[in-house]
C-alpha cells in the first residue's frame, strides 16, 4: 500500500492536472481573457503618456485637441476592456467549476463505497460544491497573472524611456516588494488550507446529524448535536482571522513602501524638471508610472485567488488520488452457470485486516448464506464478490474469469445487487426498478416485483407504477422489497444481498427466501443472512468468524457446533 507521501505526491500531481484540464476545457475564452487583460494594462500604460504631452502641448499654447480625443479614447477602451474582462473572468470560472464538478462526481460514483471508506458523506460533498467552485477560479486567475504582472513592469519601462534616474530610484524599492508578495503567497495558501479542512470536518458532523435526525429528536440532543458540529467554529474563526491578518500585513505593508517609492520618483522628477531634462509633462507622466509601478493591489488579488485555487485543488486531488476500480475487456463464457470463487483475498479497511485469506467457491446455481457476529466482514464480502470493492491481495473470480478483468458493461449485466438501505434513483417507481436496464420491459418490472412480494404495494400507490418516487410513501421492508425488484429485474448469473432482508417481517422473508432457492430460480445467490430460518433456506452456509472462513457446510450440519448457534443468539438478542 502507498505510504503518506506517496500519497501526497499523487494528490498533489492529480490537482495540478486537474487544474491544466480545466484551463484546457475555456482555452479559447482563457486565450480572450488575457489578450483583453494585456489590452487594458497597455491602455493604461498609454494614457500617462498621452496625459502628459496634452499637457505640454496646452502649457506652450499648441493645438492639443488630437491628445485630448486620444486620452478620452484611451478612457472609453479601458472601461470596454474592463467590462469584456468581468464578463470573461465570470465565464470562464462558471465553465471550469462546472467542469471540476462533472469530473468529480463521475469520479466519485466510480469509486463507489471506497469514496466514503476514505472520506465521510459531508467531506465529499463540501469538496463536490466549495471545494470545486473555489478551484474553478484558478484558470480565471492564471490568466489574469500576465496583465497583472504586465502593468508594474511597463511601468518601470516607461520611467526609463522617461529618464533612467527615475527607474533606478524605482528599482532600488522593488526587493522589499518582491519579499513581500512572495510570503503573502506562501502564508495565503497555508491559511486556505487550515480553512477549508475545518469546513470539510463541520459540513461532516453536519452530515451525520441530518442522517441521524430521528435519533438526535428522539432523545433530545437537538442542543449537544448543535454543539458538536459547531465545536470547530472557534478553530474555523481563528484560521479566518489568520488569513484576513496575513492579507492586512501585507497590504499595510504595501501602503507603507508603495508612497515612499512614489514620493522619490516625483522627487527626482522635480530635481530633473528643475535642471529642464524633464518637462511639466513628463513629470505629470512620470507621477502617474509610479503609481502604476508600485500599485500591486491587482497582483496582490490575483496572487491570493491563485493561492485558494490551488488549496482547494490540493484537496480534490486528494480525492482523485483514490483509484477507482479497474476494468478490462473481457467477457464471461457463453452459458456459464455463474461459479463464484475467493482466492486468498484479504482486504483492509481502516488499517485493520477485515478479511484474511479467504478462499471459498459458490457452486453455480447454487444458495449460498453468510453468518457471522458483527464486525465480521460480511458486508465486505459481499462487495468483493460484487467487485464494488478491490481485495488488497487475492482474487475474485466468476465462471473462471477474474472480475476486474472484465468491462464494466459485461460485470454489471453478470452481477445484481440489493442492500439493507435501498435508494431509489429515477422519477417513478417503474424507473427507479428498471435501473441500468438497456431495454426495460413493464412485464419484466412488475414480475421482478411479484417475486419480490412489492407489485401489491406498489398498486395501491396513487399512480401505481408511475407513481412519483418521492411522493411514495415506504416502510423500511417495502423500500426492501424495491431494492430487491430492481436486483430481480436486472437478472445475471450472480445476485449479491448484502443484508437486503433484515427489514422484513417474517412471513415476507420466508416467501423472498423461497423464491430465490426455488429449483428454477435463475443464477448463483450470495446471502448475507442474520436469521438461522434464512440460513436453513439456503444450499450451503459460510461461517465468517474473525476475518476468516471458519467452516462451510448446510446449516443444519454447522447447527450442531455451539460457536454457531451463538452467531444467531448474538444476533435475535440483539433484534428483540
Amino acid at each position: 500500500m502507498a505510504g503518506p507521501h506517496q500519497r501526497g505526491d499523487t494528490a498533489t500531481g492529480e490537482s495540478r492536472v486537474l487544474l491544466r484540464t480545466a484551463g484546457r476545457h475555456s482555452a479559447a475564452r482563457r486565450t480572450a481573457l488575457a489578450v483583453a487583460g494585456a489590452a487594458a494594462a497597455g491602455t493604461g500604460l498609454l494614457l500617462p503618456a498621452a496625459l502628459g504631452r496634452a499637457l505640454d502641448l496646452l502649457l506652450a499654447h499648441h493645438p492639443a485637441t488630437r491628445w485630448v480625443l486620444a486620452c478620452a479614447g484611451l478612457v472609453v477602451l479601458t472601461a470596454v476592456l474592463d467590462a469584456a474582462q468581468t464578463v470573461l473572468h465570470g465565464t470562464v470560472d462558471a465553465r471550469a467549476t462546472a467542469w471540476l464538478r462533472r469530473r468529480t462526481t463521475r469520479h466519485v460514483l466510480a469509486l463507489g463505497p471506497r469514496a466514503q471508506d476514505r472520506f465521510p458523506a459531508g467531506e465529499l460533498v463540501a469538496r463536490l460544491v466549495g471545494n470545486a467552485a473555489a478551484a474553478g477560479t484558478a484558470p480565471a486567475a492564471q490568466a489574469g497573472l500576465p496583465a497583472a504582472v504586465v502593468g508594474p513592469l511597463g511601468a518601470v519601462v516607461a520611467l526609463a524611456v522617461i529618464d533612467p534616474w527615475l527607474a533606478l530610484v524605482l528599482l532600488a524599492g522593488a526587493p522589499p516588494l518582491v519579499l513581500l508578495l512572495r510570503a503573502l503567497a506562501r502564508n495565503t495558501s497555508a491559511c486556505v488550507t487550515d480553512y477549508q479542512r475545518v469546513q470539510g470536518r463541520m459540513a461532516a458532523a453536519l452530515t451525520e446529524a441530518i442522517a441521524g435526525r430521528r435519533t438526535i429528536r428522539a432523545a433530545g440532543l437537538q442542543e449537544r448535536e448543535t454543539a458538536r458540529i459547531l465545536r470547530p467554529l472557534p478553530e474555523l474563526s481563528r484560521a479566518g482571522h489568520r488569513m484576513w491578518r496575513v492579507q492586512g500585513r501585507a497590504a499595510a505593508q504595501a501602503v507603507a513602501i508603495a508612497p515612499l517609492l512614489q514620493l522619490a520618483v516625483v522627487a527626482v522628477a522635480g530635481l530633473l524638471l528643475a535642471r529642464h531634462r524633464l518637462t511639466a509633462g513628463d513629470l505629470l507622466a512620470a507621477s502617474r508610472y509610479a503609481v502604476l509601478a508600485t500599485g500591486i493591489g491587482a497582483l496582490v488579488g490575483q496572487l491570493t485567488s491563485l493561492a485558494r485555487a490551488r488549496a482547494a485543488a490540493a484537496r480534490l486531488g486528494e480525492l482523485h488520488a483514490v483509484p477507482a476500480p479497474r476494468h478490462g475487456a473481457r467477457r464471461l463464457p457463453e452459458g456459464g452457470p455463474g461459479r463464484l470463487e475467493l482466492r486468498g483475498v484479504s482486504a483492509r479497511r481502516g488499517g485493520r485486516t477485515v478479511l484474511d485469506g479467504v478462499d471459498l467457491v459458490v457452486p453455480g446455481g447454487t444458495t449460498l448464506a453468510v453468518v457471522g457476529r458483527s464486525g465480521a466482514g460480511k458486508s465486505l464480502l459481499a462487495s468483493l464478490a460484487a467487485y464494488l470493492a478491490d481485495p488488497d491481495t487475492g482474487e475474485v473470480l466468476l465462471d473462471g474469469v477474474p472480475l476486474r478483468e472484465l468491462s464494466r458493461t459485461e460485470l454489471r449485466a453478470a452481477v445484481a445487487c440489493a442492500f439493507d438501505r435501498p435508494v431509489l434513483l429515477g422519477t417513478t417507481v417503474q424507473d427507479a426498478l428498471a435501473l441500468g436496464l438497456p431495454r426495460p420491459s413493464p412485464d419484466r418490472i412488475r414480475a421482478a416485483a411479484r417475486t419480490a412480494h412489492a407489485d401489491d404495494f406498489v398498486r395501491r400507490l396513487p399512480a401505481g407504477y408511475a407513481t412519483v418516487c418521492a411522493a411514495a410513501p415506504r416502510s423500511g421492508g417495502e423500500a426492501q422489497r424495491l431494492g430487491l425488484a430492481r436486483a430481480f429485474a436486472q437478472g445475471g448469473r450472480l445476485l449479491v444481498l448484502d443484508d437486503a432482508l433484515s427489514s422484513l417481517d417474517t412471513v415476507t422473508e420466508h416467501r423472498v427466501t423461497q423464491a430465490l432457492t426455488a429449483p428454477r430460480a435463475h443464477g448463483t445467490r450470495l446471502l448475507v443472512a442474520h436469521r438461522a430460518a434464512t440460513a436453513a433456506r439456503a444450499d450451503a452456509v459460510a461461517w465468517l468468524d474473525g476475518g476468516r472462513i471458519r467452516a462451510v457446510g448446510r446449516h443444519a450440519e454447522l447447527w450442531q457446533d455451539p460457536g454457531y448457534r451463538a452467531v444467531f443468539a448474538d444476533v435475535e438478542g440483539t433484534r428483540q
